[in-house]
């Protein structure tokens, strides 16, 4: 995904020094001091992190999700099958490892709908969403620190959930978004 050069841009902030805060195995944090376009430096909390993977797998008309715990949140939620992009790893494979990890099906094929950042104003993460409805039995593989359970639901299941904040993370509302919408046609 190419983006325009953002250097010329008047709103554009010249990164002055970077202090590094905390390099842990999931993210690393940085403070960033800036030079603003009025010549005030300002500083930026900057989390770095090297992306996810997520998939808005159909199984007979339903939507695979999975149900975790989430930690942050002090949470159960019910999510699409996701997972965190290993340095240098190629997102389609990252794809089709996590929905075979997570609920047990391999995709025939996966066809990328979109990539999107998770939290602009403060980290670098972005998600590549991807799409597959032809599936094929594998094996459920979780992580040793990773509990969830799977199931299929139906669009109006997916409604209750997120009526009753079971489905709550932006990147399974907008897989519900896409799925009501009808936005696969033509992807095969």
């Amino acid at each position: 995904m190419s983006q325009p050069d953002a250097t010329n841009h008047p709103f554009y902030e010249r990164t002055i020094e970077t202090k590094p805060i905390f390099d842990g195995r999931m993210i690393k944090v940085q403070v960033d001091t800036v030079e603003l376009p009025n010549g005030e430096t300002a500083t930026r909390e900057i989390v770095r992190h090297p992306g996810a993977v997520a998939v808005i797998a159909l199984l007979e008309g339903k939507l695979l999700v999975v149900e975790q715990f989430r930690k942050p949140l002090e949470r159960m939620q019910v999510e699409i099958p996701a997972g965190k992009l290993e340095i240098g790893e190629d997102p389609m494979e990252a794809a089709n490892r996590e929905l075979e990890e997570e609920t047990g099906y391999r995709a025939k094929s996966l066809k990328h709908l979109q990539t999107f950042s998770t939290s602009p104003g403060f980290a670098e993460e972005v998600i590549h969403l991807y799409y597959a409805d032809e599936l094929e039995a594998g094996e459920v593989h979780l992580d040793d620190e990773e509990f969830l359970t799977c199931e299929a639901i139906s669009p109006e299941q997916a409604q209750a959930y997120i009526a009753d904040g079971r489905i709550y993370d932006a990147k399974t509302l907008l897989a519900v978004a896409y799925w009501r919408l009808g936005s696969f046609a033509g992807l095969r």
